[in-house]
């Protein structure tokens, strides 16, 4: 581990909550151990850390081998702070860490500003991953593949959402069914009435459709 990083994790173990790392295992299903540093404190600390010591990239995969929970959720932090440095060949960093050690926690903030900030700067990497993704047998990497685009608003690639959507449209897992609700719901708040007749005209999960609707409905009964 370098010299930055191991300062960083001395200031972070300075904050250990052991009480409030339990409630955070607990709601995490006690997958993963945590320090027990809510968000707020963790950026903040990550803040001030940054004044004196520049991030880089190479800190990810350092940050990303720690137990701890909160480090993966620096590490993304630090990939949001310096997503415009990001180069094509840094999908495959992002990649592994999509992989490993995945829970929505981690996959969701790669995916919905990391991986869909880079694939609207590099389209080739658009063509090139987020197919392969979508056929993937890892359901994590289906999860980015479908919610890449969630905050492309009017420039969503509509035929490729939906696409990417009815591929999985029939799966039983969980956060699949999920990601497709919430990605049909922001699109919603742009193209209401492509959503509707999407979720009308196709065999959804009843979790994707309700997800998909609920902005919509909220705004009917409203």
């Amino acid at each position: 581990m370098n010299e930055s990083i191991n300062s960083l994790v001395k200031v972070y173990e300075s904050h250990r909550d052991p009480q409030t790392a339990k409630s955070m295992a607990a709601y995490m299903k006690n997958q993963f151990p945590f320090l027990g540093i809510k968000t707020p404190l963790r950026r903040e600390i990550l803040k001030d850390f940054m004044v004196t010591n520049p991030p880089n990239k190479d800190w990810v995969p350092l940050l990303w081998n720690l137990p701890e929970r909160e480090y993966l959720c620096v590490a993304i932090d630090i990939l949001s702070k310096i997503k415009k440095t990001l180069e094509a060949n840094d999908i495959i960093l992002i990649e592994n860490c999509i992989v490993t050690k995945p829970w929505w926690d981690t996959v969701d903030g790669l995916a919905t500003n990391i991986v869909g900030y880079l694939f609207k700067k590099y389209p080739s990497l658009q063509e090139q991953y987020s197919i392969k993704w979508n056929h993937s047998d890892n359901i994590w990497l289906n999860r980015t593949a479908i919610l890449f685009q969630l905050h492309y608003k009017q420039e969503t690639n509509e035929t490729l959402l939906y696409n990417f959507i009815l591929n999985h449209a029939s799966s039983s897992e969980f956060f699949i069914q999920k990601a497709i609700g919430w990605a049909l719901r922001e699109y919603s708040k742009t193209n209401s009435a492509s959503v509707v007749e999407f979720i009308h005209n196709h065999d959804l999960k009843p979790l994707s459709k309700r997800e998909g609707l609920r902005w919509l409905n909220k705004r009917t009964i409203n």
